[in-house]
Parts: C-alpha cells; structure tokens; sequence
C-alpha cells in the first residue's frame, strides 16, 4: 500500500474539517476569555500602583503633619509657660508690694520713719 493511493472519504474530510472548526471556535473563544482576562489584570495592576504612589503621599504627609504638631506642642507650651512665668512676675510683685505697704505702715505707725 502506498501513501499515493490513499484517499479520503469526504464525508470523514467534512467530519475532520467540522471538528476543526470547531476546535477554532473554542480556541477563539477562550483567546477572548484570556484578552479579557489580561486587560481586568492590567487595570487591577494599575490601579494598586496609584493607590501605592497615594499610600506613599499619605505617609509623607502623616510624617509632615506629625512635625508640625510636634512644632505647635512645642509652640504652645513656650506660650503657656510664658503666660504662667508673667502671672508669677505680677503674682510677686504684687505680694512685694504688699508686704512693703505692711512694713511701712509698721513702720510709720511706730515711729520708724
């Protein structure tokens, strides 16, 4: 038997052929499947990078804003102990003068003048 002589039927050429489409068609298919596939993976991978650059800024700006609240602390307690180192000035003098009334009074009053 030599290959030369062989043939095929056509009704197994349009059987085979049938089949092939149809493989065609699945392969397509599944090609469109993993297109789509592809493209919702790209645009998940996309958007972790943004939210990574904006995780990134937020950091940054947490660091920045945490300086500066440690710089108002800072600020607000210079203030306060300001405003209590001028409240025992006054306090002071006050309780000076006082006592330097009471001494002079003393003083008037006993003759040491």
């Amino acid at each position: 038997m030599s290959s030369e002589n062989e043939f095929l039927l056509k009704s197994v050429h349009e059987e085979f052929a049938k089949r092939m489409e149809e493989e065609d068609n699945r392969q397509n298919h599944r090609i469109t499947k993993l297109e789509l596939a592809i493209e919702s993976i790209s645009s998940i991978a996309t958007s972790v990078e943004r939210l990574a650059t904006n995780m990134e800024h937020m950091v940054r700006e947490q660091a920045r804003q945490g300086e500066n609240l440690s710089n108002q602390s800072e600020r607000i307690s210079k203030l306060e102990s300001r405003d209590g180192e001028m409240w025992r000035k006054v306090v002071s003098h006050i309780i000076i003068s006082a006592i330097s009334i009471i001494i002079g009074y003393f003083a008037c009053k006993f003759g040491l003048q």
